[in-house]
């Protein structure tokens, strides 16, 4: 028996063979970096998978110690002993600064914070290469979920450094200046400065993370970067310590430093009862929005360059 004959109709082909004309105007290149606006909203669709990925990374970590997370709060703890005995101490750099030991445990801890948002954020590319490779996601996602799990990771440590601040914070040792410390509605101002903060570290995370990416000897940079950072934020001394050296010059740069800012407003709420300079606050809220913009636009601009073999 014969077999059928085909018939076409509207651009098929009916019978023994079917042709079906797909409409291709609405297919992009895999890989193809979408526009900045577009992509915003893709990663505002992929907030949830931010949300849990970085629970799910904070809740896996230390599991392999007897101990668990307690070494969270343990090391940095741990830090800000030895950055009190041997600078506060034994170096005297707690002359003339009010309530010393709440002052460094303030800045031990909210600056490891700091840092470790920006190192996270920075390797996450780089370090993450066969899931850039095997899915098709915004490739920001993972600098931002870095820096989200950093702040997740230091809650606890958050907790105890508000507890130490109120307990000791005022103790008095040799050398310097103590004042009452209260609890008071000056310590919300916390949650505002470290949002602020987050953004800051996100936007240089976004920033770095490219340019790890890109050169790998960059993450080399960022570590001794990082250490600069500590010695001119006023982590474990005062600002003036550097006008008493002579070195006037430095004062305006910290001024400008946003963790000299984040750190100087916490303290002036904490320690001292107050809201905080005001121009620390502009200075933070333009590091803030500028870092986060520019972050996001610099990363994007190098969308394509993401989990390319090296």
């Amino acid at each position: 028996m014969a077999a059928p004959a085909a018939e076409r109709h509207d651009g098929f082909q009916l019978g023994t063979q079917r042709v079906v004309q797909m409409d291709g105007r609405r297919l992009v290149r895999v890989g193809a970096r979408p526009t900045f606006f577009q992509y915003i909203r893709d990663l505002w669709r992929f907030r949830h998978f931010l949300w849990y990925d970085s629970q799910s990374r904070v809740s896996s970590q230390n599991n392999l110690d007897s101990m668990g997370r307690v070494w969270m709060v343990v090391n940095p703890l741990l830090q800000a002993a030895i950055y009190l005995t041997l600078f506060g101490i034994i170096l005297e750099t707690s002359r003339g600064v009010v309530n010393f030991i709440g002052y460094l445990i303030i800045g031990v801890l909210t600056f490891r914070f700091i840092t470790g948002a920006v190192t996270s954020a920075s390797n996450s590319i780089a370090g993450n290469q066969r899931v850039v490779q095997s899915f098709n996601f915004p490739r920001a996602a993972l600098p931002i979920s870095a820096a989200v799990r950093e702040l997740f990771a230091t809650v606890p440590v958050f907790v105890v450094m508000a507890i130490l601040v109120l307990v000791i914070g005022d103790f008095h040792i040799p050398g310097a200046i103590s004042t009452d410390v209260s609890l008071s509605w000056h310590w919300l101002l916390f949650f505002p400065v470290i949002a602020l903060a987050l953004m800051v570290m996100t936007g240089l995370g976004l920033i770095l993370a490219r340019m790890v990416n890109a050169h790998n000897d960059v993450k080399h940079l960022v570590s001794i970067g990082t250490r600069i950072w500590f010695y001119t934020s006023a982590v474990i001394f005062s600002v003036d310590r550097f006008a008493e050296a002579g070195a006037d010059w430095v004062t305006p740069i910290m001024h400008h430093n946003p963790a000299f800012c984040v750190l100087d407003i916490i303290r002036d709420a904490w320690l001292y009862d107050g809201w905080g300079e005001p121009y620390r606050w502009i200075v933070l809220a333009a590091w803030g929005v500028g870092a986060m913009l520019f972050g996001l636009w610099f990363f994007w601009r190098g969308e394509e360059t993401y989990g390319r073999e090296r």
